[in-house]
């Protein structure tokens, strides 16, 4: 190939190249000039800005003495006291009283009572249609509980059940069976024999809460009763008749001081609502208007207690409320709401419950 032949085709190439880039550049310069169509590009979606302070998802501190606290309609318990926190469970939902599911109750220490007659009723009331043991009733027996039932296999058979009370490293309660007699016959040993355990007897897998491992029966307290639930670091379960008492943390069980306390439901810190209100950095303190030993708290029915309570803001912006036990209300204070028809006339007189001074 001749010298000019070659310089022809490498001048051709290189007008080539020009054209491409010069065609590049040109719809780049079009693209941005006119706007993307909407059916083309897509936008990223824009996250909600979390408009929550620091302040509003900290928990609220819990404190509280001499507290029967109602949990559903079939089971209480009773706070001698405890030291702990309102923890939401849901980020974007204050912990609430008219929703006990918002928050759980986190327990650093302190004492709870549960009476062994109530276990039994809420066993027996809340138990699905299907479950391994009816007629459930359970008694003290020294450090010990005694369970009788009633066993379902191909026909009913009485069932008699031992054994002790402990708690585990996660916060649940492990009764462990020492004794099993079937028809008054004593089992354990001959299911030891056998090579055969409680869990071979009883299934309890259409229970939430309860499970039967090898001669442990474990409860979950926070699937198994109803809310507010709570949890936290067990470091005895023991019997004491009437009652099963537990403690968390290290918490101490001197009921010459306790007695000394009011009893009283104190909140703290953090975000609560109640009602239609909404408070922030919370100061609340509820207090029982009566000198019974506990103070009868119901979360289902607290806006009634709250209605026959006396209700004062402190110079903190505070609230603290007196309020009468569950058993001692009355409709006195029904039908004694502010109208406006009464808000026209300056003459009429206050509501009978309105302090004056």
């Amino acid at each position: 190939m001749t010298r000019p032949r070659l310089t022809l085709i490498a001048t051709a190439a290189a007008v080539a190249v020009l054209c491409l880039c010069w065609l590049y550049w040109y719809s780049r310069s079009e693209a941005s000039a006119s706007p993307p169509s909407p059916s083309v590009v897509a936008l990223d979606p824009v996250p909600a800005a979390d408009t929550s302070s620091n302040d509003d998802l900290a928990p609220t501190l819990v404190y509280a003495h001499n507290l029967l606290l109602r949990k559903g309609p079939n089971f209480r318990i009773y706070i001698r006291w405890i030291r702990g926190q309102m923890v939401r469970t849901r980020r974007q939902v204050h912990p609430s009283f008219d929703d006990p599911e918002s928050f759980v109750l986190q327990i650093q220490k302190g004492v709870i009572h549960a009476n062994i007659g109530d276990i039994s009723n809420y066993l027996n009331s809340s138990s699905p249609p299907n479950a391994p043991l009816k007629k459930i009733s359970i008694q003290p027996e020294g450090d010990r509980l005694k369970l009788h039932g009633t066993i379902h296999k191909i026909f009913s058979l009485p069932i008699e059940l031992v054994g002790t009370l402990t708690p585990t490293p996660d916060g649940r309660v492990q009764f462990h069976v020492t004794k099993l007699d079937v028809l008054k016959i004593p089992l354990k040993g001959l299911l030891g024999g056998f090579h055969l355990e409680l869990s071979d007897l009883v299934h309890t897998s259409n229970i939430p809460g309860v499970q039967i491992v090898d001669n442990d029966i474990i409860f979950d307290t926070r699937k198994l009763l109803p809310p507010p639930h709570i949890h936290g670091q067990l470091t005895s379960v023991r019997v004491s008749p009437p009652d099963i008492v537990v403690i968390y943390g290290s918490a101490g069980n001197d009921e010459t001081n306790l007695a000394r306390w009011h009893n009283f439901l104190r909140l703290s810190e953090g975000t609560l609502d109640f009602g239609k209100l909404t408070m922030h950095h919370v100061d609340l303190t509820m207090i029982d208007a009566s000198q019974d030993p506990w103070f009868d708290l119901d979360l289902v029915n607290y806006q009634s207690q709250l209605v026959n309570g006396y209700t004062r803001m402190t110079a903190q912006a505070g609230l603290e409320i007196f309020m009468p036990d569950l058993d001692e209300q009355t409709p006195k204070k029904a039908g004694q709401s502010i109208t406006l028809e009464w808000l026209k006339d300056r003459n009429r007189s206050l509501p009978l419950d309105v302090p004056v001074k």
